[in-house]
């Protein structure tokens, strides 16, 4: 997750200690209610474990298949509700991941064709004993489970590299075409994106941030656990990324243009990797760079089929982060949505500066963020108002929970 064009200097504009904490306080209520219930981790850790243990002991497999592990967006602490409010259930992204060996049974010319293949008739074993709903893409098969929740499942063989960073996690997964293999590396992001996250920021003003957070280790085993909610969800660095996919899925409205998860995630670890270490006043500060910084973390390249857009993952060489996002329609979409995300941003940071009253603030949350948010800023609000006055306290706003960290209408620019 190396910076790309990485020249440009941070906008210069700061924002009061008391504004920065009553967003920090925001953004954590809005992490808090995007995030799975205990309930809902509970259903999701089982569903995921049944799983597992189905598929590493299919005789299909004869041993290759070495682990079931997680991936994505709930290993990195940045989960968010489905888009489509008719869904309760949340997705969980899944490898099931062969020994090197496997290549043997599954190299070329056919190898890509016959993984996949094999993969979808063990879970449709699996989908049938359960009466789940299984469906095959183009390099990845879906279960959809009774409670609402989908898991997205792809094959990888080990295929270790001495060129890449974290090498040793390196591996191979079928191209869209499925006529070869291409390099991935989904254990070695996770691992690179929590290094980033344990930087610690450097803020100047009187308000202060507590970092916790402690190293993620890698286990193998045949079904690896989920990492433990209490490490990953809740750090500085997550929230930044779980408030700008809410921002995304608002604007765009489940329009298939819109910026991918992987693609936003990497620039927002990027933009965080080189600033957070620069003094910045508070948390608000360093998100207000970091969001005018995001363009310049990808490179561009201009030939006769339109423009490149590269993001090279140092933990898989040849893989391009950014290779979703090359179409003009795309690249366009993303343009137009960053300018909005910064307007958007800017109202509502200058609402909370201006000490705006509260419905005011909750207009520009809802506008920007959806009224799901809206309402949960509000009534973890009134909550702990309720709470300070039954204390006898006045109620103040601190970062104190992140670890480091109505009738608007929402923005629906890119959807119908």
């Amino acid at each position: 997750m190396q910076p790309h064009l990485s020249n440009a200097m941070p906008l210069q504009r700061t924002f009061s200690n008391r504004s920065s904490d009553y967003f920090v306080r925001m953004i954590e209520d809005i992490g808090r209610a995007l995030e799975p219930t205990e309930t809902q981790l509970a259903l999701l850790e089982r569903s995921y474990k049944s799983t597992g243990e189905f598929l590493v002991n299919c005789a299909e497999f004869d041993g290759l298949l070495v682990e079931i592990h997680p991936q994505g967006s709930r290993e990195l602490g940045t989960i968010t509700r489905p888009v489509n409010p008719d869904r309760t259930g949340f997705d969980i992204d899944l490898v099931a991941r062969f020994d090197t060996t496997a290549y043997t049974k599954y190299g070329y010319p056919d190898g890509p064709t016959r993984l996949l293949r094999d993969l979808f008739a063990a879970l449709q074993k699996y989908a049938d004993r359960h009466g789940l709903t299984l469906k095959r893409w183009d390099r990845c098969a879906t279960l959809e489970y009774s409670d609402g929740m989908c898991a997205d499942i792809a094959p990888i063989i080990d295929m270790p590299s001495l060129i890449a960073v974290h090498g040793d996690l390196h591996g191979w997964i079928p191209d869209r075409q499925l006529k070869r293999y291409q390099p991935t590396n989904p254990r070695g992001y996770n691992r690179e994106f929590n290094r980033i996250a344990t930087i610690s920021p450097i803020f100047t003003g009187s308000a202060r941030l507590v970092v916790a957070m402690d190293s993620i280790s890698e286990k193998r085993a045949e079904i690896k656990p989920l990492s433990n909610p209490d490490d990953v969800f809740g750090r500085l660095l997550c929230r930044f990324i779980q408030v700008l996919k809410l921002h995304r899925d608002v604007a765009f409205n489940g329009s298939d243009i819109a910026p991918s998860s992987v693609f936003l995630t990497t620039l927002t670890a990027a933009a965080y990797e080189q600033l957070a270490p620069q003094p910045h006043t508070n948390p608000l500060d360093l998100l207000s760079h970091i969001v005018g910084d995001m363009p310049h973390h990808f490179s561009a390249s201009r030939d006769w089929g339109g423009e490149e857009w590269t993001i090279d993952n140092p933990t898989a060489p040849g893989d391009n982060l950014a290779s979703s996002m090359n179409t003009s329609e795309r690249q366009q979409a993303f343009t137009q949505w960053h300018s909005m995300l910064e307007d958007d941003l800017n109202e509502l940071f200058d609402s909370i500066e201006s000490q705006a009253g509260i419905d005011q603030v909750a207009r520009k949350i809802e506008s920007a963020f959806g009224a799901k948010a809206s309402k949960s800023v509000q009534t973890a609000q009134l909550e702990r108002q309720a709470t300070a006055r039954s204390a006898g306290k006045a109620p103040l706003f601190t970062a104190a929970g992140i670890l480091v960290p109505s009738t608007a209408r929402a923005h629906t620019f890119f959807g119908d």
